[in-house]
C-alpha cells in the first residue's frame, strides 16, 4: 500500500511555470507506475502524464505535450510534474496516482491509490 501527498500548487499567470511534487510513503515505490490527473470544475477527471517505475518511459496527454514533463526520483519516493507555459485552461485540481502494473494507463479507474489533490490556478 502507498500513501500520496501532493504539493506545489498555487496561482500563476498565463505563461508561467509551476512544479508539482508527490511524495509517496511505503517501501515499494519503485514497483508503482505513477500518474498525474487533473479535474477542472464541472469536468471529468483527465489523464495528464504518467511515468514507469524506472522513470525510463513516460506518457503525456496531447494537451500538455511540449509544456509539461513528468519525472520521478526513486531515492526520494517522489514524482514531479514540471509545468511550463501554463494556460488558463490548465486550471484544475491536480491529483497524483499510483498503480502496480507494468505499463502506464491513461484510465483513472486503473489507479489504486490517490493523493488529496493540489489546486493549480492560471490567470489570464
Amino acid at each position: 500500500q502507498v500513501q500520496l501527498v501532493e504539493s506545489g500548487g498555487g496561482l500563476v499567470q498565463a505563461g508561467g511555470s509551476l512544479r508539482l511534487s508527490c511524495a509517496a510513503s511505503g517501501r515499494a515505490f519503485t514497483t508503482y507506475v505513477m500518474g498525474w490527473f487533473r479535474q477542472a470544475p464541472g469536468k471529468e477527471r483527465e489523464f495528464v502524464a504518467g511515468v514507469s517505475w524506472s522513470g525510463g518511459s513516460t506518457r503525456s496527454a496531447n494537451s500538455v505535450k511540449g509544456r509539461f514533463t513528468i519525472s520521478r526520483d526513486n531515492a526520494k519516493n517522489t514524482v514531479y510534474l514540471q509545468m511550463n507555459s501554463l494556460k488558463p485552461e490548465d486550471t484544475a485540481v491536480y491529483f497524483c496516482a499510483a498503480r502496480r502494473a507494468s505499463y502506464i494507463s491513461t484510465v483513472d479507474d486503473e489507479y489504486s491509490y490517490w493523493g488529496q489533490g493540489t489546486q493549480v490556478t492560471v490567470s489570464s
